[in-house]
């Protein structure tokens, strides 16, 4: 009897011990954010995420809401990413894939347009879908760095506006917006974005830290620049931003089984044994060092796949902190939780997180000295 009850004892203590409680959380920290909407099947992720970390960039400079067009965005880049792609003669990037710099590039030269103004949708669509498009546009770049005429035509770039023209409308210099006439120029003045006041920072130890250079990813097409600082000073300019009210604009890898927007966690547990359990129960995580994380990324374990908007941290019943992250995935329940966002933990950022983007006065002081902006 007594050899019954010790083995039903240590059955039920390994049973409570691999019975995770199931995660509660609470919000700490919440700024504003516009509601979650859905990229459809589109790769332009880089253009939803950034256009919502300006919309509540604008909201905090100006206390408007104001719905931009991702469309008007993806619309300009596709052509400055044909001419990378045909001048290079076809030895170079070209997908639906970018970065928030790439948002950044086309305010500065485009300027800004409301969703109302530019929706990117053609013959009464309600959602996005680019298969066609993107097909054939690559067919068309490839076609032309090919050359196979001897000599490439003059043309090349007006017929892929024509097509852009075709599948997500003629593009906008001027438009009516709650009864004011604005071109895209004026409402970006409107709106009190400044192209210039925005950095992206990332951590590597392939480069200097304190400096910047050029991460070679697939999706860093256009070349764009980043500061180089340590780990450490990475996740705490994410503290910094969120605890002062500036929100925070992150590139990241998604493909790690422990990411579950159906679950809306995303972790990194120690036992790698734990990785489904750990989508609905607290499990122990990894300790995520500069090391570490380097060789991930040189090993292609980490990779550059999504981009999206940190908005608020929360907390679990144990006080745990995870960051609050916007996805572009929308809200149907039988994909997403949590109305869309995906809670990170620190592990999770300090692994998979490959750069983000903030405004300069949300930089820790001594970080903005050591960087010299």
């Amino acid at each position: 009897m007594r050899k019954l009850l010790f083995s039903l004892s240590f059955m039920l203590t390994i049973g409570a011990i691999n019975a995770q409680e199931a995660y509660k959380f609470t919000d700490v920290i919440d700024l504003d954010a516009t509601p979650v909407i859905s990229q459809g099947a589109t790769g332009t992720c880089w253009s939803f995420s950034t256009s919502s970390f300006l919309e509540s960039e604008i909201i905090r400079l100006t206390g408007k809401q104001i719905d931009l067009s991702e469309m008007y965005t993806v619309r300009n880049t596709y052509p400055k990413k044909a001419e990378n792609f045909v001048m290079r003669q076809g030895k170079a990037q070209f997908s639906e894939g970018g970065l928030a710099h790439d948002v950044i590039n086309s305010v500065r030269e485009y300027g800004l347009v409301p969703q109302e103004a530019y929706n990117g949708l053609l013959e009464n669509s309600t959602s996005h879908n680019h298969a066609e498009l993107v097909s054939v546009l690559e067919a068309m770049v490839k076609t032309y760095a090919d050359n196979p005429a001897g000599e490439l035509s003059k043309n090349w770039s007006k017929a892929v506006d024509a097509v852009l023209d075709v599948y997500l409308g003629t593009n906008k210099t001027s438009f009516t917006y709650k009864g004011k006439e604005y071109t895209p120029a004026s409402f970006l003045k409107m709106t009190k974005i400044t192209p210039e006041d925005y950095v992206t920072i990332t951590s590597f130890t392939h480069a200097p830290f304190y400096s910047s250079f050029i991460l070679n990813i697939p999706d860093n097409w256009s070349n764009g620049s980043m500061q180089n600082v340590t780990l450490d000073e990475m996740i705490s300019t994410v503290d910094n931003a969120l605890k002062n009210g500036f929100t925070v604009e992150l590139d990241c890898d998604v493909s790690e089984r422990t990411f579950s927007s159906k679950n809306g966690v995303a972790v990194i547990p120690a036992n790698p044994e734990n990785n489904n359990r750990a989508l609905e129960g607290i499990y122990p995580e990894l300790k995520v060092t500069q090391n570490y994380r380097q060789n991930e990324f040189e090993n292609f374990t980490t990779t550059d796949d999504h981009l999206m908007h940190i908005t608020g941290t929360v907390k679990d019943q144990n006080g745990t902190k995870y960051y609050k992250v916007k996805n572009s995935w929308g809200t149907d329940a039988n994909r997403t939780t949590h109305n869309g966002y995906v809670y990170f933990s620190e592990a999770y950022m300090r692994l998979k997180a490959i750069s983000i983007m903030v405004h300069k006065d949300a930089l820790p002081k001594d970080l903005t000295k050591k960087i010299k902006l």
